[in-house]
């Protein structure tokens, strides 16, 4: 297979070492093996470490716990959690419990960070009793067929990674590992995807079995090769796919290395925050409450429709919005907010019924018959009124109760009745948010990123 001169460079750089594959490989050989002796579950390596598909520097282990299929799901839990513990134990590893569908035990074992996940030995993709039994047939369809591509894998997602498009938790909503596998395996290769990339539109559909049994309306389809009723790319959003289709179509016309390279990032300090708020001349502010004790795939579309249902309300009471975001760290999440208008007028124009539509008409006369700074009167046949307006500052609105009122999520609803924080413009600014803020206020699309990187650089 030909490639380009950069291309093989940056293979040269992120193809696993042979003394990191021997180490990553030597420890899955024997937690496997732990695993089997356990006579209770059968281990098996999944993800890219058991297709050969990882970057180099990825520390990352996937070991699944296969049990009976006949096993209640209480006593998969019991006993796949049972049995991570008593492995860690021998490991001295430090353990964290965390949760997918089911809970799961992460933990770190000579310098790798292992997750080992209990699951159900089914036959059939399509009779899985969890979302994770359907993980080892990925591994299983991948690594029959992706021999010749394991180099072209790696520089999709290498080229993902430093797009910032790569990974398909909630908060980036891009591109798993998966879906770069068999996007190579359709367009045959790295070039035949960035060629065909540069064409999308939304709702492409890839289906490589030719077996969906399912429509979907997603930005991108790429239906499961062992699943017909599942979309692989379910979890991509609209603006992560074109920001892709954007580095494609920049990588066709002026090939590069810099396409590859994440580019170093530079966070605001507080006063360059501060300063680049006085420039935009905008109002900030930020509601921080302490994150909920959920899984990030139920917190994250919660902050998402909080976000939009506050958006909505400061629109709704006249406030004019530019812009609003979100993010969730482990301790806090931060909902931001940037208004170009944040301070009105006491007066209110207030919309009534039309003077033909009597009952209603008469029914507002009677509600507005003083206290108003004027009317009511007729406007092109219908009643206004002139009235004091509730809030006149988004600071009042945003630190009233009007904000749990509106659609919250339930659990952002819960933590913001009890730890919510408000703060305005340069307060704003925090360590632990300072990543999140530097990018709501430098936003840039992936390819004006790497140009403005690359033309600094040379």
């Amino acid at each position: 297979m030909i490639r380009l001169p950069c291309e093989e460079e940056v293979l040269e750089r992120i193809k696993p070492l042979k003394e990191e594959y021997d180490h990553i490989r030597g420890v899955a050989d024997a937690l496997i093996a732990t695993v089997n002796d356990s006579g209770i579950a059968r281990g098996m390596v999944v993800g890219s470490v058991a297709r050969d598909t990882w970057v180099r520097g990825d520390r990352d282990l996937d070991i699944f716990m296969l049990f009976p299929p006949s096993l209640p799901r209480v006593e998969l839990e019991r006993q796949g959690l049972g049995l991570a513990r008593d492995i860690g134990t021998q490991y001295g590893a430090e353990m964290r419990e965390k949760y997918a569908e089911h809970p799961y035990i992460n933990m770190r074992i000579n310098g790798l960070d292992v997750d080992l996940v209990p699951c159900y030995a089914v036959e059939r993709a399509t009779g899985i009793q969890s979302a994770v039994d359907r993980t080892p047939f990925h591994t299983r369809y991948v690594r029959e067929r992706i021999g010749s591509f394991i180099d072209d894998v790696l520089l999709l997602k290498q080229f993902s990674k430093a797009g910032g498009v790569y990974g398909s938790d909630q908060m980036t909503e891009g591109f798993a590992g998966y879906l770069c596998e068999l996007l190579v395996l359709y367009y045959r290769g790295f070039s035949g995807v960035i060629r065909a990339a540069a064409e999308w539109r939304p709702t492409t559909t890839i289906d490589i079995e030719d077996h969906a049994t399912k429509v979907f309306h997603d930005p991108l389809v790429v239906i499961d090769p062992v699943d017909p009723a599942r979309n692989v790319a379910a979890s991509l959003s609209l603006s992560r796919m074109f920001e892709f289709v954007e580095l494609a179509r920049g990588y066709s016309a002026a090939p590069g290395a810099v396409y590859f390279s994440p580019p170093a990032p530079v966070i605001l300090d507080r006063n360059a925050f501060a300063a680049r708020l006085e420039e935009r001349g905008t109002r900030l502010y930020a509601i921080t409450l302490e994150t909920p004790h959920t899984i990030p795939d139920i917190v994250v579309p919660q902050l998402r429709k909080s976000t939009a249902a506050i958006a909505d309300m400061l629109t709704r009471y006249g406030f004019v919005m530019n812009r609003s975001a979100c993010e969730m760290q482990d301790e806090h999440c931060m909902l931001l907010f940037e208004l170009l208008v944040d301070s009105l007028p006491p007066v209110k124009r207030h919309m009534g019924p039309p003077v033909w539509n009597r009952f209603n008409a008469e029914k507002f006369l009677a509600i507005y018959p003083e206290n108003t700074y004027s009317g009511p009167y007729i406007d092109d046949g219908r009643y206004f009124v002139e009235i004091l307006r509730k809030h006149t500052h988004v600071r009042e609105l945003l630190g009233s109760e009007s904000p749990l009122k509106v659609a919250l999520g339930k659990h952002v609803k819960q933590s913001m009745s009890t730890s919510r924080t408000l703060e305005e413009g340069p307060e704003c600014w925090s360590e632990e948010f300072a990543p999140f803020l530097t990018f709501f206020l430098t936003r840039e699309s992936p390819l004006v990123r790497i140009r403005r990187t690359d033309a600094i650089r040379k």
